[in-house]
C-alpha cells in the first residue's frame, strides 16, 4: 500500500498513549510501522505463519507492548481483550472476510470502542447505506444499531501491490449514542429485521406474516404506509416495529426507585420497608440475589447493565441480579430475576451457593448467591442490559483483577467468594 495512504488511515484512529491497538492482517507492516510506539499495546493478528514470523522478528525489540498472533481473525475469541478496556480496530481486511471479521470483533458484545477499516467498496456502501436504497439491508441495519459509521474515503487499485480488480473504501465506526433508540430486545430486533428483509420484492407485513387491522395499527403507530417494503424503514423504525412483537417481560416493568423494599439489621432480621431510592442514598441493609448462569462449556454469563440502571449503569455485573421485592424469598427472587432479565425459565432448582453478610462490598445488601446451568437461548433488554455474553471463568478472572472497576461491586464480591471457595463451573 502507497505509504501516504498508510498514514493518512492510520491517522483517522486518533491514537492515544492509554489506546491498546487491533490490527488485523498487517501482512508486512504498511499500517504497523506508523502505530509503533505510539499506544500502550499494539496486537497484531495475522493469518499468513510466514508474515507473523516475519513481523515478529522484525518488532522483536518492542517486547509486550507489540503481539503478534498467528490466527484468522473472523475465528479470533475476542473476549480476553475485554480486560484490555476500550480497544480501537484497524486493518486492511481481507475482501472473501470483511463481513465475518466485522460481525466477530463489532457484535455485542463487543470491546472494540472504534475502528478504521479499509474493504470492498460494495460491503462500505452497504454498511453506510441509508433507507430506500438498494445497498440497505439486513448489514447496514444491524451494525448502525450499535455503530455510527462514516465513510472516509475510496481509494483505486494503483494504491495497491498486487493491484486488485476492485475499488476499497475506508470506513469509520464509532458507538453511537445509546439514547438514539426506544428501548428494546435486541435479539428481537435482529430477528425482526432478518425476517423482513428476508424477500425485498415483498411488502413488509407479508414477510412478517401480518395483516388486517393489526398491519393497519402496526403502520399508523409508525408512520408508514401499509405497501411498505423494508427497505423504507428507518433504524429507528426498525426497532421501533420490533418492540410490537417483543414479549420480553423487562419491557412492561415501571420505574423502580419508588417501589418499597425491606430494610433489615445486621442480621437480616426486618425492620420497615422504604423507598428504594432513599435505601441507597442512606445506605440502609437491605436484601438481593446474583445468580451465576452457566453453558455446558462451563462459560459464566455476564452481563453489562443499562445506561438507565440507577446504580453501576454500565457496568459488568453477574448473569441475573436484583432486589428482592417486600416480603419475597430469596430462592423466589433468584428466578424471577432470570425471568425479567434473560427470559430464562430454569428446568429444576437452582444450587444456592452461599450468603454474603451486607457491607461496603456488597452494597450494603445481604446476598444470597445462585448458580443454573442453562443451554437455551437468552434475550435481553435495553432496560436492563445493554449487552452480554458467556465468558471462560479464566478469563474473567483476569479481567477481575486487572480492572475491577468495569464491574459491579457485588459481582466482584460474590466471583472471588466463588473462586476462592473452590466452586466449579459444571
Amino acid at each position: 500500500m502507497d505509504d501516504s495512504a498508510s498514514q493518512w488511515i492510520v491517522e483517522q484512529l486518533d491514537i492515544r498513549p492509554s489506546d491498546t491497538i487491533v490490527e488485523i492482517g498487517p501482512g508486512l507492516g504498511a499500517l504497523t510501522k506508523h502505530m509503533v510506539g505510539r499506544p500502550r499495546k499494539l496486537i497484531l493478528i495475522e493469518r499468513d505463519k510466514k508474515f507473523a514470523d516475519y513481523l515478529r522478528e522484525h518488532y522483536a525489540g518492542h517486547g509486550w507492548k507489540l503481539e503478534v498472533i498467528n490466527a484468522d481473525a473472523a475465528k479470533f475469541d475476542v473476549r480476553p481483550l475485554f480486560k484490555e478496556g476500550k480497544v480501537k480496530l484497524i486493518g486492511n481486511l481481507p475482501y472473501s472476510a470483511a463481513t465475518p471479521i466485522l460481525e466477530n470483533f463489532m457484535d455485542p458484545p463487543s470491546p472494540i470502542d472504534m475502528a478504521v477499516v479499509m474493504i470492498q467498496k460494495e460491503v462500505a456502501e452497504r454498511i453506510c447505506a441509508e433507507p430506500r436504497t438498494k445497498q440497505y439491508g439486513v448489514l447496514s441495519t444491524i451494525i448502525q444499531r450499535r455503530w455510527n459509521p462514516l465513510l472516509l474515503k475510496t481509494v483505486g487499485p494503483a494504491l495497491f501491490y498486487p493491484r486488485p480488480e476492485v475499488d476499497s473504501t475506508i470506513i469509520k465506526l464509532e458507538q453511537r449514542d445509546k439514547n438514539a433508540w426506544p428501548q428494546h430486545s435486541p435479539e428481537t430486533f435482529r430477528e425482526v429485521v432478518k425476517k423482513g428483509f428476508a424477500q425485498r420484492r415483498k411488502q413488509l407485513h407479508n414477510n412478517l406474516s401480518v395483516t388486517g387491522e393489526k398491519w393497519e395499527e402496526i403502520a399508523e403507530k409508525l408512520h408508514l404506509e401499509t405497501s411498505a417494503r423494508a427497505e423504507e424503514l428507518t433504524v429507528r423504525q426498525w426497532v421501533s416495529l420490533a418492540n410490537q412483537f417483543d414479549k420480553h417481560p423487562a419491557k412492561d416493568l415501571g420505574p423502580s426507585n419508588d417501589e418499597l423494599l425491606d430494610v433489615v439489621d445486621e442480621h437480616d432480621l426486618f425492620l420497615e420497608r422504604v423507598r428504594r431510592s432513599d435505601i441507597h442514598k442512606r445506605k440502609l441493609l437491605h436484601r438481593a440475589v446474583h445468580v451465576f448462569l452457566f453453558n455446558k462449556d462451563g462459560e459464566i454469563y455476564l452481563q453489562k447493565r443499562s445506561h438507565h440502571k440507577d446504580t453501576h449503569g454500565e457496568k459488568w455485573d453477574s448473569s441475573a441480579s436484583g432486589h428482592l421485592d417486600s416480603g419475597e424469598k430469596y430462592a423466589d427472587a433468584a428466578v424471577r430475576e432470570l425471568k425479567e432479565e434473560l427470559f430464562v425459565r430454569p428446568r429444576k432448582s437452582l444450587e444456592r451457593i452461599a450468603k454474603l453478610k451486607a457491607g461496603p462490598e456488597t452494597d450494603n445488601e445481604f446476598i444470597e448467591l445462585y448458580r443454573c446451568d442453562f443451554s437455551g437461548k437468552i434475550r435481553t433488554h435495553s432496560s436492563e442490559i445493554d449487552c452480554g455474553g458467556f465468558f471462560p471463568l479464566e478469563d474473567v478472572a483476569d479481567w477481575v483483577d486487572d480492572r475491577p472497576g468495569d464491574f459491579a461491586t457485588g459481582f466482584v464480591t460474590c466471583f472471588r467468594h466463588f473462586i476462592i471457595k473452590g466452586f466449579s463451573a459444571k
